[in-house]
């Protein structure tokens, strides 16, 4: 269903690490670690500043993938896999971008199932790698349904 898609990727998104969003991030997932949130704890740190949770990509723009068209309702969120090169620092910017890894149908007691595996990208502003997401978003053959109305 979606194997046409796999290799393409969006635009790169301009992305902020935002001091006030971290700390709502951490208030969100109930880790107020001070290294995250506490200035003074940030500056004694080995990286000399405060740093994000490490799921704190998820509240970034990955972009739109030309004619990738998925429903909001009914996907149902399967692994999610973070790889960091080094931690994101509070107040830099990153740029961030999604590339459709593989697509996959597999047979349950339920119908057909769809895996997309999306991977998702974050850059420094000289292009180096600083995490990278990889998920599987499996599609129902509820929504498989209503993709092809």
């Amino acid at each position: 269903m979606f194997k046409e898609h796999i290799g393409k990727q969006s635009n790169k998104i301009k992305n902020v690490v935002e001091r006030g969003m971290v700390k709502r991030f951490a208030e969100a997932i109930g880790d107020m670690h001070p290294i995250f949130v506490d200035e003074a704890v940030g500056r004694q740190s080995r990286y000399g500043q405060n740093i994000a949770p490490p799921t704190f990509p998820r509240v970034f723009d990955y972009g739109e993938i030309e004619g990738l068209d998925l429903l909001s309702d009914g996907l149902i969120h399967g692994e999610q896999i973070y790889h960091y090169t080094r931690p994101l620092l509070v107040g830099e910017t990153v740029y961030c971008y999604t590339k459709i890894e593989n697509y996959y149908d597999k047979k349950s007691r339920s119908g057909l199932l769809g895996f997309l595996i999306v991977k998702r990208f974050g850059e420094d502003g000289e292009g180096e790698t600083i995490f990278t997401e990889q998920q599987s978003v499996i599609i129902t053959e509820a929504v498989r349904k209503e993709l092809v109305k």
